[in-house]
Parts: C-alpha cells; sequence; structure tokens
C-alpha cells in the first residue's frame, strides 16, 4: 500500500505493518539486528553486515555516515567536562592528574558508544523506512551516483 507522509506529498512504502521505533533504536544499542534482535548488527567493530545473519535482514541500505561520531563527541564532551569541573571543585588536583584521568576516559568512552549510537541510528532508519529500507522504490536500486538535473 502507498500511502503520503504527514505533509501529504511524499509517497511512503507501508506494507501494513509497525516498526517500533523505540524498540528498533535499543535493538541498534545493543548492536543487534533492529529487525528480530538476534543477529549480530556489526561484523566488525563498526562494519555494518549486509544482510541480518539470524534473519536475512538487509542491512547494507544504512546510512550512518557521519552522524554517530558527531553525537558521540556531544555527549562524549558533556560527560567528560562536567567531570572535570567537579573534579576541579572538590579536589584541586594537578593538571597532570586531570589528564591521566580523563583523556583515557574520554578515548574509552568514545569507542564504547561509537558503535551504540551507529547501531541506534541504523535501527532509526529501518524503523523509519529511510533509505531503502522499505521506502517507495526500494526493489529498485539506487542510481549513484545520481544523474545530474536536465537542463531546461
Amino acid at each position: 500500500m502507498l500511502m503520503l507522509d504527514t505533509a501529504g506529498n511524499i509517497p511512503v512504502a507501508n506494507d501494513g505493518t509497525d516498526r517500533n521505533v523505540w524498540r528498533a533504536l535499543g535493538r541498534g544499542w545493543n548492536q543487534k539486528c533492529p529487525s528480530c534482535g538476534e543477529g549480530k548488527l556489526y561484523g566488525k567493530y563498526l562494519k555494518v553486515n549486509d544482510l541480518c545473519p539470524a534473519c536475512g535482514t538487509e542491512l547494507f541500505h544504512q546510512r550512518a555516515d557521519d552522524a554517530p561520531p558527531y553525537f558521540v563527541m556531544t555527549i562524549t564532551a558533556h560527560v567528560i567536562v562536567a567531570g572535570i569541573i567537579i573534579v576541579e571543585r572538590l579536589y584541586s588536583p594537578p593538571t597532570w592528574v586531570q589528564l591521566a584521568i580523563w583523556m583515557p576516559a574520554l578515548v574509552l568512552l568514545s569507542l564504547w558508544l561509537l558503535p551504540r549510537v551507529k547501531g541506534s541510528l541504523v535501527g532509526y532508519q529501518w524503523a523509519l523506512r529511510m533509505h531503502g529500507f522499505g521506502g517507495p522504490n526500494s526493489d529498485e536500486p539506487e542510481e549513484w551516483p545520481p544523474s545530474p538535473p536536465a537542463a531546461s
């Protein structure tokens, strides 16, 4: 069934099944397939599997690209800066102690968050049928690079 989006002008494919956004975000956070929640999302650290090993859902449509690092930088910066300020106000340690504490914490927190945030974004894209996850004409391959607009 082809429906119109909330603005009423962009066709959106709807196969009759609802995709729970929160469940997909949670499954992505846990680095599992957004569809079944069983298969591993990644083959390597940040390499999304082309297909879910458990249910066969196509995952190669994802376009997580640059968004996850930006989200991770924002989250990590807020946590680390808050920690630095609290420790500085309470204990006033030397700068080298602050660096010895917070630099490894920054790296470890970033490395821990990045696959989880990327997985959540892939789950979000799947739930909203974005980028070929069941959107309009998802059976047809996407032309890349896009053709230039016709001259008038």
